[in-house]
């Protein structure tokens, strides 16, 4: 019989009988026990399949092959008698009279770049005091989201590391490092930590792709967006990439050194397309795991040519189980969905069900990208979790608001388009005020505020001092020839300062703005890539944290932290509503809770008549009483606190935005942050 072609493979797949003969509810995968070990593989369509294990992950001698059983619902299994930790073994499955060797896509531990899969004894890679590590217990208030790579985190050989753990996971367990080790100047976790966010955003750390593990780091980089093994650490930021064990335990060392710094962890996570059409679950299931066009072609809405089939019971329950199991074993606190415009709803409704059965398993953040890099394949019917179906999301999965980010630093496509911080400030008036009230009473709504994810900057696309530098000082094709604009900041540049107050404003926009704040690692140092908008595998020269810029940089940081501070401070500034307050020009001005904030982005004073303020806080009920508020500069962005350079002992709330019988006076370029009292207070 002559082999099925891949649209007949989709024809049979697509049935209704299908599903309902192999949908498998069972244990796959290795299942360890210390008297023997059961390998359990679904390939329903297979002829035979066969397991060969080897002592080592990669070369070595072969112990043995062993014949696997087929059984009900397509489920091949094997039993290993006696100790098996540390095996390594791969399949060979036969399709169609055709064989393929191949890992296993339940594994959850692997050899070097993950063609071996490995059998663990999960309890052996445990740190030690795993057993005492538990999430952080971080209020909505407190949120503040920091995105970096594991690599680009500690790269920089002025970092502090020490030089075996640079790039690696081990770099977060590091303690008190600083600039060249001068013992003043924080970098890394003790960086962090005066920083003051409460969740960091690793790129991935799944095992992957596109770094070869066998060779040294240094002349090679990607960020990782390219799944091999979805269950598996990625070797190459381990210290032994070569046993499969370590990569696991250096892992969970990191998040407890997080957690044990009161910063939860959010794993960035790639369902939605694997490396190569030539993967694991296409090897084992020709066919099903991948979804296909109509002449049986790989769709491809990723942009990377296989997007996964997450509509199909097999592999949504692999998802489920897949994030369930790194929440539970790697007690992570968060999921970043890539591409999630590519999952279906009902897959991500599942997942949110399965977190929240586990232990305290109802703070796990979820949220992801709500959009697609082009047209998919989905089953018919098929609703993705993209922008249009957010009101079919449950109201704990959140998403990025790409409208936020647009608005204020403008379109991320079109590199020398300004928003309202750098340039086009009345054009993006009101839609700043939808965005500081996280678009609940915009046109277009998106959502609840604890849904929103507020950002100017992530690891996509240009930085935001990138952006600002080319909108604001070149064009978007041809800005100078040589970097001085992304630099010269640093040597007091009027040019530079311009953008630097727009950095300001945007940074202090975010803070404000009901909703989670996230951003790019280094974006409060005025991070730079030096145009650079995809640096995927740009090198680690491009990507790592410059740590002597933050140095440099240190007024920017301490806005970012005081900001940072501010907001944890007061519940109000997560979800409560904002109530605008009239002002002229471009300038805007609302309330929120007890507090006021003013955003003037023109380049002269604007002054606000304080019956103006007193009048909008008493119609919306914020006095009831009749005498009039007292009113306090919490934080001015032209504070000196906030130079280049900066003064730690300069006050957050003294520079140009006073308080006088006039009126607010609102300095040219500035954010500054009241809060109100009463005349009987005794302090503010």
């Amino acid at each position: 019989m002559a082999a099925k072609t891949p649209a007949q493979w989709k024809t049979l797949f697509e049935n209704v009988p299908f599903h309902r003969e192999n949908y498998y509810t069972g244990p796959l995968g290795p299942d360890y026990t210390p008297g023997g070990t059961c390998l359990r593989l679904w390939a329903p369509t297979a002829e035979a399949v066969t397991v060969t294990l080897y002592h080592k992950g990669d070369g070595g001698a072969v112990l043995g092959t062993e014949p696997l059983v087929r059984g009900a619902h397509g489920v091949w299994s094997v039993w290993l008698p006696g100790e098996q930790h540390g095996r390594y073994y791969t399949f060979a499955v036969t399709v169609d009279g055709v064989t393929c060797e191949t890992g296993d896509p339940y594994a959850r531990a692997a050899g070097v770049n993950g063609v071996r899969s490995m059998i663990v004894d999960l309890a052996r890679t445990a740190p030690s005091g795993w057993e005492r590590d538990v999430r952080p217990n971080i209020s909505p208030a407190q949120r503040a989201v920091w995105e970096v790579s594991v690599r680009d985190f500690s790269q920089d050989a002025a970092s502090g590391v020490r030089p075996a753990w640079r790039g690696k996971y081990m770099a977060f367990t590091q303690q008190g490092t600083t600039l060249h080790g001068d013992g003043i100047h924080p970098t890394c976790l003790n960086y962090l930590k005066r920083l003051g966010v409460k969740y960091v955003q690793l790129m991935p750390i799944f095992d992957f792709g596109s770094v070869d593990e066998a060779k040294p780091l240094l002349r090679q980089y990607n960020w990782g967006y390219d799944p091999t093994n979805f269950n598996v650490p990625e070797g190459s930021y381990s210290t032994d990439p070569t046993r499969g064990e370590v990569r696991i335990r250096e892992c969970r060392e990191m998040i407890a050194a997080l957690h044990a710094a009161g910063i939860g962890v959010v794993m960035d996570v790639v369902y939605n397309h694997m490396y190569t059409t030539d993967n694991w679950f296409e090897r084992v299931v020709p066919g099903y795991f991948c979804r296909r066009t109509d002449d049986g072609a790989f769709a491809n809405g990723s942009g990377c040519g296989c997007d996964m089939a997450t509509e199909h019971e097999m592999f949504r329950r692999f998802m489920v189980e897949s994030v369930t199991y790194w929440a539970s074993e790697y007690h992570l606190d968060g999921f970043r969905f890539d591409l999630m415009g590519l999952i279906d709803v009902e897959t991500m409704r599942r997942i949110r069900a399965s977190l929240d059965a586990l232990p305290n398993g109802r703070s796990i953040l979820m949220y992801g990208e709500p959009w697609a890099a082009g047209q998919s394949a989905p089953l018919p019917g098929t609703v993705l979790a993209d922008k249009q179906a957010l009101p079919r999301l449950d109201s704990r999965i959140g998403h990025f608001c790409d409208t936020t980010r647009d608005t204020i630093k403008g379109h991320v496509f079109y590199r020398d388009q300004p928003g309202y911080v750098n340039g086009a400030a009345q054009q993006n008036r009101q839609a700043v005020l939808d965005v500081v009230d996280a678009h609940r009473h915009a046109v277009a709504r998106e959502g609840e505020a604890g849904q929103i994810i507020q950002y100017v900057s992530a690891h996509d696309d240009l930085t935001l001092w990138d952006k600002l530098s080319i909108s604001m000082r070149g064009n978007g094709a041809n800005h100078l020839p040589d970097n001085t604009m992304y630099d010269d900041v640093l040597q007091g540049s009027a040019c530079a300062q311009e953008v630097l107050n727009a950095n300001l404003l945007a940074a202090g926009i975010i803070a404000t703005s009901a909703g989670l704040p996230f951003m790019l690692s280094g974006e409060e140092f005025a991070r730079t890539k030096y145009g650079d908008d995809n640096s995927f595998d740009s090198g680690s020269g491009i990507n790592e944290l410059d740590w002597r810029r933050a140095s440099d940089m240190q007024g920017l940081v301490r806005y970012y932290a005081d900001l940072i501070a501010m907001r944890a401070d007061d519940p109000a500034w997560f979800d409560a509503a904002r109530t605008v307050v009239p002002t002229e020009s471009s300038m805007i001005a609302f309330l929120v809770g007890r507090h006021a904030v003013l955003v003037n982005p023109d380049v002269r004073e604007h002054v606000m008549p304080l019956t103006v303020m007193n009048r909008t806080v008493a119609q919306c009920g914020g006095d009831t009483e009749s005498v009039s508020p007292l009113w306090q500069c919490m934080l001015d962005s032209t504070s000196d606190r906030y130079a280049i350079s900066g003064r730690c002992d300069a006050q957050a709330g003294s520079g140009a935005c006073v308080l006088n019988d006039a009126g607010f006076h609102v300095a040219a370029r500035s954010l500054s942050i009241w809060t109100r009292g009463r005349s009987d207070d005794q302090a503010i």
